[in-house]
C-alpha cells in the first residue's frame, strides 16, 4: 500500500501508517500543533535576529462564545510559536481585547479562557490572562502625545458628517473642520471627554493622518470615543472614554513584546494604520516599547454545512434553534466539546488545513474524518444496543451465568481488558433481525431458521419468533452452539458471515443515546433563498430513550463523574470519556448525565454518511449525465468517463519484502507488475503479515498513483488490502491464473486511467473509488455502482474469502 497523495486520504488507507503529507496525530510538544512550512513560518524564519525569542498572541473579544474559527488561530499562534522557542517556553499570550464595555463581561471572559486551556491544553496554556483593559492608561497617555504632536484632534462631526466627508475608494475625502483645531484645544476636550463633561457620542478623537489616500482606513479614523456612564467588567467606572481597536490593538501588541502579530485576511487593509501608530508613536513621539511587533494576515477558516458568523450563531441561539451556547450542534467550542470532540481531532485538523492568504471553504466532513481517526486510536469499544429485542437462549442453563473477557481496544493492550457477562436472556439491535422470507441483498445477520454469531461470543440460531397483537416479533427464541465460545468456528464448519453486538439483559444499564448530525443541509445555508435558517437539518438530532449498554460502560461513567467533580482546576470533561459503540459509531458521555441516568452524544458516525451521498452525486449536463468527478484532472475531460476508469487496477507479485528500517508497521515490497523493473512499495503490513508470508504472494496495485516518500523510502504503488469489521482480512488477491501486469477493470466500464493521479481533481476521484470498494454478499469485489471487478482478459472475477468486507 503506497500513502501521500494527500493528507485527506489517510483517512482511506487504513492500512498504511500514515501519509506522508499528512501530520502525526500525537505530537511531543505541549501544544499538540505542528504545521509545514508556510509562508509566516518563512517570515519568522528570517526576522532580523534569528535566534531570537518569537512572541506571538490570541486577542479575543470577551462579546461571545469562541468557535472552530477561534481554534485555528489558537493553533495557529500557540502552534508556530512552539516551533520557534527552541527553550521549550512558551511565548503566547491569551488577551482579552476588552475595549468595548457595552458588550463585554467577565461571563465571556471566563468562557475564553476555558475553551483555550482545553483546546491548547494546561502545559502550554499562560499562568495569566491579558487584558487591553490593563493598558487603558498607556494607551491615553499614547492617545495624549498624538495631540501634543499635532497627530490627532477632537472632532465633533457626527458619524453621518464624517462618513460624508470620507469620500469613497475612487474619490478623496475631505478634511474635517475641526482638523486643525488647535493642540491646547484638542488636549482641553480630550480631559473633558475623559471626565465625562460630554454625551456619549458628542466627541471623538481622530487620528490626523490623511484624508486623500487610497486606503480609507489612513482617512483620519477614530481612535477614541465617549461612552459615559459605561461600566467595564475590570476598570469599573473609572473611564468615560475608550480606544478604538486599530489603536488600542498596536500599542498592546507592542506594551506585551509582541514580535509576531497575527490576523485573519479581512485586517489585511488595516495593517497601514497599524504600522502608521506604532511608527507615528516611535518616531514622532519618542515612545519606547519592549518591541515592534509585524502584523500577519492568513486565511480564515470557512466550513461548509454550519456558520461561523456570530451575529447568525446568536440568532440560532436567540430563537431557540438550539438548546444554547453548548448545544453539541453548534461550532462553538464549548458545543464541539460537548458533543465529545477531542482536543487532538481539532488540533489535527488545524495543522492539515494549514496556513495560507488564499480563502477556501473546508468540508465538515474533513473534521469528521480527522474525528474517526483520532477516536479510532482513543476511543474505548463497548458493546451498547440502541432498539433492544429481546432474545432468549433456550438451550442455555437460566441459571448459569458466564463472564467474556474483552480487550477494551482492538490494538491498543494498554487499555487492557473489560468483562462483558453472558447469560439466558440478552439483547440485540431490532434492526438486526429481519422478519420475512426475502432479505436484502447483502443482509447477513439474523433471519427465522438463519445463524449469526454474537461478537466476541457464541453463534445463534432463530429457532422461533414470538410476536405481540400487531404481529411484531418481541422476543426471539434461539439456541447457542457452545462450542463457537469467543469466536471459535468448530473445524470443518464454514464460519458464519454475520457479527452482531449484543448485551445481556439482567446486567445491561439503560441509556440516553443522542444521535447527532449536522445542523444544515445545505453546503452553504442561505445561499438558494437567502435566509440561512431555510436550510436548517430537521433531523439533526434524535433522542433515543431506553438504549442498553454493557455494565463496564456504567463502571466507567460513574468513576468518571466522580473525577469531574473532584477536578479542581475544572481541566476534566464528561466528554472526555468517549467510546466507539460497535458496529454504532464513536460516542461522548454528555454533560448531562448523572449516576441515575447516563446520556451519550454520537460525535460522528463510523463512515461519512454525508460524502458517500455527495460522491454518488448525479448532475444533468447538456442532457448526459455526468458523474462528480469524472472528467477532470487529466481523465480526458470526456462527459462521461467515469472514476473507477481512471484508476489503474494491475495483478501484481511480491517477490520479496523486509522491515523498514525507522517504522515498525511499514514493510519495504519488491513487487513485480508486468514492468521491466520490479516497483518498491511500502505497505503498513508488518503487524498482519510476515515477510515469508508475502513472498511470492499475488494481489492487486493500484499502479497510478504519484509516487512518494513514506519515511524515507519513496514508494510506488498501492496493494490493496480487505478488512472484515476491524479485522484484517488480507491482501485482495487477483483471480487464478492471473500474471503480473494483468489489468483489472469493472464490468461495464472501460479501461482507461490517467498516467498518474496526482492533481486535486484526480485525488478526489480517487478517494471516491476507494471509499466504494467492498466485497459484496458473495464474496466479489466490487466498485460503489456494484459493477464486479474482473481480470480485463478473461472476466474471471476478483474474489475473497472475506464476505462483505471493505476495500482499502
Amino acid at each position: 500500500m503506497q500513502a501521500s497523495l494527500a493528507s485527506r486520504l489517510l483517512r482511506l488507507v487504513t492500512l498504511s501508517l500514515s501519509l506522508s503529507l499528512a501530520l502525526p496525530l500525537t505530537v511531543p510538544s505541549k501544544t499538540g500543533v505542528q504545521y509545514p512550512q508556510n509562508f509566516i513560518s518563512k517570515i519568522i524564519a528570517e526576522r532580523t535576529d534569528p535566534n531570537g525569542p518569537v512572541t506571538m498572541r490570541f486577542p479575543p473579544e470577551p462579546n461571545g462564545f469562541l468557535h472552530l474559527g477561534h481554534a485555528k488561530s489558537i493553533c495557529v499562534n500557540f502552534g508556530l510559536n512552539e516551533q520557534f522557542n527552541e527553550d521549550n517556553v512558551m511565548r503566547t499570550n491569551v488577551r482579552m481585547d476588552d475595549t468595548n464595555p457595552l458588550k463585554e463581561s467577565p461571563f465571556y471572559v471566563d468562557s475564553i479562557t476555558k475553551d483555550t486551556r482545553w483546546l491548547i491544553g494546561k502545559d502550554a496554556f499562560p499562568s495569566k490572562i491579558m487584558s487591553t483593559s490593563s493598558y487603558f492608561d498607556e494607551i491615553y497617555g499614547c492617545a495624549v502625545s498624538l495631540i501634543e504632536n499635532g497627530l490627532a484632534f477632537v472632532d465633533d462631526l457626527s458619524p453621518d458628517e464624517m462618513r460624508e466627508l470620507r469620500g469613497t475608494l475612487t474619490s478623496p475625502g475631505q478634511n474635517s473642520p475641526n482638523r486643525d483645531r488647535p493642540v491646547e484645544d484638542s488636549l482641553r476636550l480630550f480631559q473633558e471627554m475623559t471626565k465625562g463633561e460630554h454625551p456619549t457620542g458628542s466627541l471623538t478623537l481622530r487620528a490626523k493622518i490623511d484624508m486623500s489616500s487610497p486606503n480609507l482606513n489612513l482617512r483620519d479614523p477614530v481612535i477614541y470615543r465617549i461612552l459615559v456612564g459605561a461600566t467595564h467588567h475590570n476598570t469599573g467606572d473609572k473611564w468615560n472614554v475608550y480606544p478604538m481597536y486599530d489603536f488600542s490593538h498596536p500599542i498592546s501588541d507592542a506594551i506585551e513584546g509582541i514580535t509576531h502579530s497575527l490576523c485573519t485576511l479581512e485586517f489585511e487593509d488595516h495593517r497601514v494604520l497599524y504600522d502608521w501608530v506604532l511608527d507615528s508613536l516611535a518616531q514622532k513621539c519618542g515612545k519606547e516599547f519592549p518591541s515592534r511587533p509585524r502584523q500577519i494576515e492568513f486565511s480564515r477558516l470557512n466550513l461548509k454545512y454550519t456558520v461561523l458568523s456570530k451575529r447568525k450563531l446568536i440568532q440560532l441561539v436567540e430563537q431557540n434553534h438550539v438548546e444554547g451556547w453548548d448545544d453539541p450542534r453548534l461550532p462553538t467550542l464549548s458545543g464541539v466539546r460537548r458533543r465529545g470532540f477531542q482536543p487532538l481531532a481539532l488540533k489535527t485538523f488545524c495543522s492539515r488545513i494549514g496556513v495560507s492568504k488564499t480563502d477556501s471553504n473546508i468540508d465538515f466532513a474533513e473534521l469528521e474524518n480527522v474525528a474517526r481517526e483520532t477516536m479510532d486510536k482513543t476511543a474505548r469499544r463497548a458493546f451498547v444496543v440502541t432498539s433492544p429485542l429481546k432474545v432468549t437462549i433456550t438451550n442455555y442453563d437460566s441459571q448459569n451465568k458466564e463472564e467474556f473477557i474483552i480487550p477494551r481496544h482492538p490494538k491498543d493492550e494498554s487499555f487492557g481488558e473489560r468483562t462483558v457477562p453472558f447469560g439466558k436472556e440478552i439483547y440485540i439491535e431490532e434492526s438486526d433481525f429481519f422478519d420475512g422470507e426475502n432479505p436484502p441483498k447483502g443482509f447477513k445477520r439474523l433471519v427465522a431458521g438463519g445463524k449469526v454469531r454474537l461478537r466476541n461470543a457464541y453463534v445463534i440460531t432463530c429457532e422461533e419468533v414470538v410476536r405481540d397483537e400487531n404481529n411484531k416479533p418481541i422476543e426471539l427464541l434461539c439456541t447457542y452452539d457452545d462450542r463457537t465460545g469467543n469466536g471459535v468456528t468448530p473445524e470443518g464448519e464454514k464460519r458464519v458471515q454475520g457479527i452482531v453486538q449484543w448485551v445481556e439483559a439482567t446486567t445491561s444499564v439503560s441509556c440516553d443515546v443522542a444521535q447527532y448530525d449536522r445542523l444544515f443541509k445545505a453546503e452553504a445555508p442561505g445561499s438558494s433563498t437567502g435566509d440561512f435558517l431555510d436550510d436548517i437539518n430537521p433531523d439533526s438530532v434524535s433522542i433515543i430513550s431506553g438504549a442498553r449498554c454493557e455494565p463496564s460502560v456504567e463502571a466507567d461513567c460513574l468513576q468518571h463523574l466522580e473525577t469531574v467533580e473532584e477536578s479542581q482546576d475544572a481541566d476534566v470533561y464528561h466528554g472526555d470519556l468517549h467510546y466507539q459503540f460497535e458496529r454504532q459509531g464513536y460516542y461522548a458521555l454528555d454533560s448531562s448525565s448523572s449516576r441515575e441516568k447516563l446520556v451519550f452524544n454520537r460525535v460522528v458516525t463510523l463512515r461519512d454518511t454525508w460524502g458517500g451521498e455527495a460522491a454518488g452525486k448525479v448532475a444533468k449536463e447538456g442532457g448526459k449525465e455526468r458523474r462528480r468527478g469524472g472528467g477532470g484532472g487529466g481523465g480526458g475531460g470526456d462527459e462521461v468517463a467515469k472514476d473507477v476508469e481512471r484508476v489503474s487496477f494491475v495483478a501484481a507479485q511480491v517477490k520479496s519484502a523486509e522491515q523498514h528500517a525507522d517504522a515498525e508497521a511499514l514493510l519495504i515490497c519488491k513487487v513485480d507488475v508486468g514492468e521491466e523493473e520490479e516497483r518498491t512499495v511500502v505497505a503498513g503490513l508488518a503487524a498482519h503479515m510476515t515477510v515469508e508470508e508475502l513472498q511470492g504472494k499475488m494481489a492487486i496495485c493500484v499502479a497510478n498513483l504519484k509516487p512518494s516518500k513514506m519515511r524515507g523510502v519513496e514508494s510506488q504503488g498501492m496493494l490493496l488490502g480487505v478488512e472484515d469489521g476491524e479485522n484484517f482480512g488480507g491482501l485482495l488477491e487477483p483471480p487464478q491464473g492471473a500474471k503480473p501486469g494483468d489489468v483489472m477493470k469493472f464490468e461495464g466500464f472501460e479501461v482507461k486511467p490517467d498516467a498518474m493521479m496526482k492533481s486535486k481533481g484526480a485525488v478526489k476521484c480517487f478517494e471516491r473509488v476507494v471509499e466504494g470498494l467492498k466485497i459484496n454478499d458473495k464474496g466479489v469485489a466490487e466498485c460503489g455502482d456494484g459493477a464486479a471487478m474482473v481480470n480485463a482478459g478473461n472476466g474471471l472475477a476478483v474474489t475473497s474469502s472475506v464476505v462483505g468486507g471493505n476495500v482499502k
